[in-house]
């Protein structure tokens, strides 16, 4: 797999190459560092080229969240297949659910990296979302405070009944493959309900899909 390393800190680049490096020692595949962004614009120009990337982002790099968001959200944009896992030493709430509503597959803290990159890059590359425990109780507690949802949702997003058994599915953190397997219809079906599940809550992500169904209280 792909991998794009981006941040300012040299130090911490370092140390994400050493812990890719034991990743690799337990893989049937490779992490490939394909590039390092010390800027958003290199980024970007990586993301672009080397499709289909797993970019490691340290968001401690950015002073400006807002500029980190745009960032995440030109990402989206600009190459969809790349998958962001962000990592950061801050646990705010509302930061965690921007982060997470802006495009971004993944959350961890730093001081969880040795024990838990291995398995973010793994649920990454099946195209699930990876929250650390600590980070899932914070993000969740937004869906709580959000004052537009209802549990009693009516489904105006005229979701199928197997569009919404796919964005349960989907929400439950299962890959393309498991949906299948579990609705007994083909990877290629799957993909084809994502795309109308997408297009009918506005979005164009798997991660955004999953925080619009929550806080719509489709699921």
């Amino acid at each position: 797999m792909p991998i794009i390393l981006a941040g300012t800190e040299a130090v911490f680049q370092h140390n994400l190459r050493g812990l890719l490096y034991f990743c690799n020692l337990s893989n049937s595949w490779q992490l490939n560092i394909v590039g390092e962004a010390i800027n958003q614009q290199q980024m970007l120009t990586l993301a672009k080229e080397k499709p289909s990337s797993l970019i490691l982002l340290d968001w401690d790099s950015y002073s400006d969240e807002k500029e980190g968001i745009k960032t995440l959200m030109e990402l989206r944009k600009l190459a969809n297949n790349t998958r962001v896992l962000v990592i950061s030493e801050r646990q705010e709430d509302n930061q965690i659910f921007r982060i997470m509503q802006a495009g971004a597959f993944g959350y961890l803290l730093k001081e969880d990296l040795p024990s838990q990159l291995h398995t973010a890059i793994i649920t990454l590359s099946k195209g699930q979302v990876y929250l650390c425990p600590e980070v899932t109780t914070k993000f969740f507690r937004m869906f709580h405070c959000y004052e537009g949802r209802t549990l009693l949702n009516s489904n105006n997003y005229n979701l199928t009944q197997r569009e919404q058994e796919v964005l349960q599915l989907l929400v439950e953190g299962a890959c393309n493959q498991t949906i299948a397997q579990n609705l007994f219809i083909t990877v290629a079906t799957v993909k084809a309900h994502l795309t109308a599940i997408f297009e009918k809550l506005g979005v164009d992500s798997r991660a955004m899909a999953i925080v619009k169904a929550l806080k719509a209280g489709l699921v």
